[in-house]
């Protein structure tokens, strides 16, 4: 199955941005009450705002403009006018409290869900993706969107609530001087539906391209000893240049698109001040239009009408970077894993503990990796794979693990199909050394313990002692805190050969029916590889063992060898047979 973000991103339909917006809404349903409360805390600060200008244009005509000038009236308006701005300081203020609890709930949620979906995506996704674009979305991607949540939201819908009263009473005030003020709105409307998604565009490359530069600095990082091996700083700097040259094109793109909006709206507002000023005076000189509505109130209207379009205009440009920082976060939560779990109550098909039927294989539909593999696994036998580079060791064990489902055929445990067993069960029946072993930043106590429920609440006198039953004592010796020697993740503060230690203790601890061990021995000197070869003989006698090496001396004393190259699974017979197909690299007859 295809899961690489960036070609599922450029085949994905192309989505509107308020059916974008619908789905982002519907993730965070549960805040609907307190978006309620922050919208009606706007709607009422924004009518509150826009009766100001009205009731002091009113009271110029009323109370000053007249013969006989009434100041009672006056400071009568006055009281009213400063309890309404009281009124709205106070939603002002419990809208903004709202929408910042809003948006970090909304980050926590975001996170959490992107997390938790990464942890259900099978292992083939994680090798289609940068790790350093995945966490990018979960970081820079998420916050965008906490931006727009907790500071511009409300201001985007206060800035319109703002726009639609100041027009209803510019309508309402003068409906011929109102619609002409109106018409340059009619414009930017226009023009901004034509370069909304020009805009979406060009922040989804931006967001793309962070991702990319957060990628290649992590994988810098990662190979910096390789780096400094082979004195290669120059290739990493013309990498990191290339990607941040690319990253400095699109920011300059995205801030090119996102400040387009401001010097259009400013122009258009002119047009309609200007239009206001000479028909409006039109207007007073020929008794239509009162001149304290005119000067006060119809000035002031339409800048609050027009002053909101600006804001918008910085607002949007937030707005559709928070959307495509969305599209991108949507992405991976669309994903469902193909490790699935099949309900599926099945007779035992077959008397071994493992076995693969007529199996095909390939990482994508171009390629085939395996084909039409069949053998079975004995329980309480010792098996190799042995064979060239890349011929298929590693994926033959990642399919015993069910780290991949076969493309066709069936593996069978215990007789039943492997993708019936839910995940909990499975992993304990099957132990799996990787060839790179991954240890968490903590200590070799935590580490043996991971995914061990069994031991959790010992004490480490206790552990210790189910440690030495287990005949792994002599590994723990190795390191100078015992248990409580710290390990950091890809520091050095242990080798890499005590880091494959701490995986094989891991393994034999959770005392699995099949263990799987490739390349265990790799890192690790001569008289420590007599320790884990005398730790392996006496596992269980139902335990089934699975190794992968290139040391001849770890396979010799297998029970059967297979040789694996060129897409097939071969049993070599004899350990003699088995090294001389492996010096030729083919199958011997």
């Amino acid at each position: 199955m295809k899961y690489n973000l960036n070609d599922l991103q450029a085949n994905a339909p192309k989505s509107s941005t308020w059916s974008s917006l619908n789905k982002l809404l519907q993730l965070i349903s549960h805040e609907k009450r307190n978006l309620l409360l922050a919208t009606l805390a706007i709607v009422v600060n924004s009518t509150l705002s826009l009766l100001g200008p009205l009731i002091i244009g009113r009271t110029i005509d009323k109370y000053i403009f007249v013969p006989h000038k009434n100041y009672h009236g006056v400071l009568m308006n006055c009281a009213l006018l400063l309890g309404m701005y009281l009124v709205a300081l106070l939603t002002s203020y419990l809208q903004t409290i709202l929408m910042g609890g809003v948006g970090q709930r909304m980050l926590f949620t975001l996170r959490n869900a992107i997390f938790n979906k990464l942890q259900l995506l099978p292992v083939g996704f994680f090798n289609q993706n940068k790790a350093g674009d995945l966490i990018s979305r979960i970081n820079n991607d998420t916050d965008k969107l906490n931006q727009f949540f907790s500071q511009s939201l409300m201001q985007f819908i206060g800035s319109i609530a703002v726009m639609l009263g100041a027009g209803i009473f510019l309508l309402s005030v003068n409906i011929k001087l109102g619609s002409a003020t109106l018409i340059p709105a009619v414009l930017i409307l226009i023009f901004t539906s034509l370069t909304s998604p020009w805009v979406k565009r060009k922040n989804a490359r931006n967001l793309k391209s962070v991702g990319g530069m957060s990628g290649e600095i992590q994988e810098s990082l990662n190979n910096f000893k390789v780096i400094i091996a082979f004195n290669r700083r120059d290739y990493f700097r013309k990498r990191f240049e290339e990607v941040n040259t690319q990253n400095y094109e699109s920011a300059v793109g995205a801030g090119i698109a996102n400040n387009s909006y401001v010097p259009v709206y400013a122009l258009f507002s002119s047009f309609a001040q200007l239009i206001v000023l000479v028909y409006g005076i039109y207007l007073v000189s020929h008794g239509q239009l009162g001149p304290g509505v005119f000067a006060v109130s119809y000035f002031s209207y339409t800048n609050q009408f027009y002053n909101p379009l600006r804001q918008l205009a910085a607002l949007w440009t937030s707005f559709q970077t928070a959307m495509a920082g969305w599209e991108r976060i949507a992405q991976i939560l669309a994903l469902e894993t193909d490790i699935v779990t099949i309900d599926k109550k099945v007779k035992e098909l077959s008397p071994s503990l493992l076995e693969f039927r007529n199996v095909h294989f390939g990482y994508d539909d171009d390629r085939e990796i395996l084909h039409n593999i069949n053998f079975k696994l004995e329980r309480g036998k010792t098996y190799a794979l042995v064979g060239p580079t890349g011929g298929g060791k590693t994926t033959t064990a990642s399919l015993i693990a069910r780290l991949y489902d076969p493309n066709n055929g069936m593996v069978l445990l215990n007789g039943k199909d492997i993708r019936t067993y839910q995940p909990v069960e499975r992993t304990k029946k099957i132990g799996f050394i990787l060839q790179e072993p991954f240890l968490f930043t903590g200590t070799v106590r935590e580490n043996i313990l991971y995914g061990n429920e069994q031991y959790i609440s010992h004490t480490n006198e206790q552990l210790e002692q189910v440690i030495l039953e287990a005949n792994l004592g002599s590994l723990l010796a190795i390191f100078e805190s015992g248990l409580d020697t710290n390990v950091i993740s890809g520091g050095d503060s242990i080798s890499l050969g005590q880091k494959q230690l701490i995986a094989f203790m891991r393994a034999v601890l959770r005392n699995p029916e099949l263990l799987i061990l490739d390349e265990a021995t790799a890192n690790i000197d001569t008289i420590t590889e007599k320790l884990l070869s005398d730790i392996l003989n006496k596992l269980p006698a139902s335990t089934t063992r699975v190794i992968i090496a290139h040391r001849l001396n770890t396979i010799e004393n297998a029970d059967e060898i297979f040789f694996v190259n060129s897409g097939e699974v071969i049993r070599a017979g004899s350990f003699d047979h088995a090294m001389d197909m492996l010096l030729k690299g083919k199958r011997v007859s």
